[in-house]
């Protein structure tokens, strides 16, 4: 049994290297939980001893099968929370994040499972983050684009936010980037930032935010496709 201070951090790990692409420092890990570096030296010990992570010095650390295993799981708990507590609860989408982060270590696998039976096994919990399957797969990723890539112009809808606690969620619902809604990119100022035109109006994003935001190119209508402007309703 870990504890579920021990499967924080693996969880930690496994969104850092999947975000990166690298092995994970100490400082990294530090800044990502809002803990100290000693305090992270301490615990990738207890999970190097467990065989969940490989240390390497000077290097970092990066999960073991194993690790990877324990990672996916608590993922499979946490997003299927998330989509239960939005369709079954009617909690808002912007608001389930940490409550979720509450329960995933206390909840089974048959638990999680029959969620998922119950919601006809989404692919996506409420945010567009993937959900792994019984068998701990991920469906595949969408062709999408990093907000904090794309350039002034262009028309995109919103299709996953990543890493983000409620207090961020929400002001991103409050300013209209949410899953699934199209957004339109003004302006994007170097090492600054990216401003959006939503139905809700204008909101400029940090890059450090706009960086956590994928989104597909929108589809034209046959008007827009031909050049053509719509009248607007009288």
């Amino acid at each position: 049994m870990l504890s579920a201070v021990m499967e924080d951090y693996i969880k930690a790990i496994y969104a850092i290297e999947q975000e990166t692409g690298e092995r994970v420092s100490t400082s990294a890990l530090a800044d990502y939980l809002d803990v100290t570096p000693p305090t992270v030296s301490s615990m990738i010990k207890k999970l190097e001893e467990r065989g969940l992570v490989d240390r390497e010095e000077y290097k970092g650390v990066t999960l073991t099968d194993e690790g990877e295993v324990v990672a996916l799981e608590i993922l499979r708990h946490h997003r299927l929370l998330e989509s239960f507590l939005t369709e079954a609860l009617d909690y808002d989408w912007a608001d389930v994040h940490d409550e979720a982060d509450r329960l995933e270590h206390h909840v089974s696998d048959e638990f999680t499972d029959r969620i998922a039976e119950s919601l006809g096994h989404p692919l996506a919990d409420p945010h567009g983050d993937p959900i792994p399957t019984r068998e701990l797969e991920l469906p595949e990723a969408d062709d999408t684009v990093r907000l904090s890539a794309a350039s002034e112009g262009d028309r995109l809808v919103v299709r996953r936010i990543r890493h983000q606690g409620d207090e961020e969620l929400r002001y991103l619902a409050d300013a209209g980037v949410e899953p699934n809604e199209p957004l339109e990119v003004v302006d994007v100022a170097p090492f600054g930032m990216v401003t959006v035109r939503t139905a809700a109006g204008e909101q400029a994003l940090p890059q450090e935010i706009a960086r956590l935001i994928e989104a597909e190119t929108a589809e034209l209508t046959e008007s827009e496709e031909s050049g053509e402007s719509e009248e607007p309703t009288p």
